[in-house]
């Protein structure tokens, strides 16, 4: 999986921070209040999410509204995926990710680990 580029990612955020319907208008709104960005620049890079299979879309009367085809939780686990898939030693390559987690984060790899094992038990 390609990692999302500035845009596509700040597009994204909103839409998975925002969890509704939107569309390219409310996101370009949100974006100039912190810098500006055209509205054509905007609906263009969105309409690629869209073609790229990352959006849904839905004509709502005059305006399209968008919707995230995947949960911001589930493109991080592909891009982690992607980076163990650059190791000749995936093991390896995991000993040194857990390595630098918190105890917080190790705790909530078991809880996942355990939870995984009884569905493939099942």
């Amino acid at each position: 999986m390609r990692r999302l580029g500035d845009l596509e990612a700040e597009i994204m955020d909103r839409l998975w921070t925002w969890n509704r319907p939107t569309t390219v208008r409310e996101v370009v709104d949100d974006i100039n209040e912190t810098r500006p960005v055209a509205y054509t620049t905007v609906m263009t890079v969105t309409n690629i999410l869209y073609t790229k299979g990352w959006l849904l879309r839905e004509k709502q009367r005059r305006a399209w509204v968008y919707t995230p085809v995947r949960s911001r939780e589930a493109y991080a686990a592909a891009l982690m995926e992607d980076g163990l898939e650059e190791s000749k030693d995936r093991p390896a390559a995991l000993v040194h990710f857990v390595e630098n987690m918190s105890e917080e984060e190790v705790a909530a790899l078991r809880k996942a680990l355990r939870s995984v094992g009884r569905q493939a038990k099942a």
